[in-house]
């Protein structure tokens, strides 16, 4: 993240996906039939929410599903996932049958008839093919075009692409707590906590200050101690005429760092404290 730069404005902002930034995948949050695992699980059919019955079998198939998204799930390995009490495979497969034909029932109307659940080979997956969206999928296929786009040298592009990533990311992932989804839980916060740096950075340079503000404060409120974004912040703030909240800004950042690490501020922050205390105008 830069702390100062010329204004320049912006624009408004395994399976072989295609993960261009107007691709099915990266349109994945406008699917007619969307599940959703960041923040909070919901099912969303035609942008209204779907209730579920059965137990919580039915959201349970669809968040295994979705952490299996790239490979699908062996059927016996879905089977003990879903009836881990030792419950007899033959009535579990049967139960497993009745569940994947209910869902369809439920959603048949909303994807014009096409199955949401597939399976073969003896495994079992989400059938993005036929339209159904998952927005883990989404926010990782654009944020990789936006990479892409930023590699080519097409910033404006790459920020869109960011923004809409960001728009999708509701929360951390919010099932699973073996080892796998602990690690899927980080890599994806981490990638949206690298979004939303870059976010703030590229509108600061344009210029954008409130907007740069905005990413700033989102990403603090998920990781408190970064200090980039605490300077970012207390530029903004400058920038917008309020510099006692500038001020201010340094002393959250002291005090999550004290909190957090019984840590001191880093010197560029320090200097950049003095330098607002004393010399604003200078910024």
């Amino acid at each position: 993240m830069t702390n100062v730069g010329t204004p320049r404005r912006l624009p408004p902002t395994p399976f072989n996906h295609d993960y261009g930034p107007d691709s099915s995948i990266a349109r994945g949050g406008e699917a007619p039939i969307l599940v959703c695992l960041l923040g909070s699980f919901r099912l969303l059919k035609r942008g209204q929410p779907v209730p579920l019955h059965g137990g919580g079998k039915m959201e349970s198939l669809l968040c295994t599903l979705g952490l299996r998204r790239d490979r699908g799930i062996p059927r016996e390995q879905l089977l003990q996932t879903l009836w881990p009490d030792g419950a007899d495979l033959a009535l579990a497969g049967q139960s497993l049958n009745s569940l994947v034909y209910s869902l369809h029932r439920l959603l048949r109307d909303g994807n014009g008839g096409a199955k949401p659940v597939v399976s073969g080979d003896g495994y079992y997956r989400l059938n993005f093919e036929a339209g159904i969206g998952l927005d883990v999928l989404s926010f990782d296929a654009l944020a990789a075009a936006g990479d892409q786009r930023d590699r080519s040298g097409d910033e404006p592009s790459a920020i869109a692409s960011y923004a809409r990533a960001v728009g999708l990311y509701r929360g951390d992932l919010c099932v699973g707590t073996d080892l796998a989804a602990v690690m899927e839980r980080e890599r994806l916060r981490a990638l949206y906590l690298r979004l939303l740096a870059r976010l703030a950075d590229a509108n600061y340079r344009a210029g954008d200050y409130t907007a740069c503000l905005d990413y700033a404060q989102r990403l603090l409120a998920s990781d408190p101690v970064r200090e980039d974004a605490h300077r970012l912040a207390m530029l903004s703030h400058l920038r917008l005429g309020q510099r006692a909240q500038a001020l201010r800004q340094y002393r959250l950042c002291e005090h999550a760092l004290r909190t957090e690490f019984d840590a001191d501020p880093e010197p560029a922050t320090r200097e950049l404290f003095d330098r607002l205390r004393l010399d604003p105008g200078r910024l």
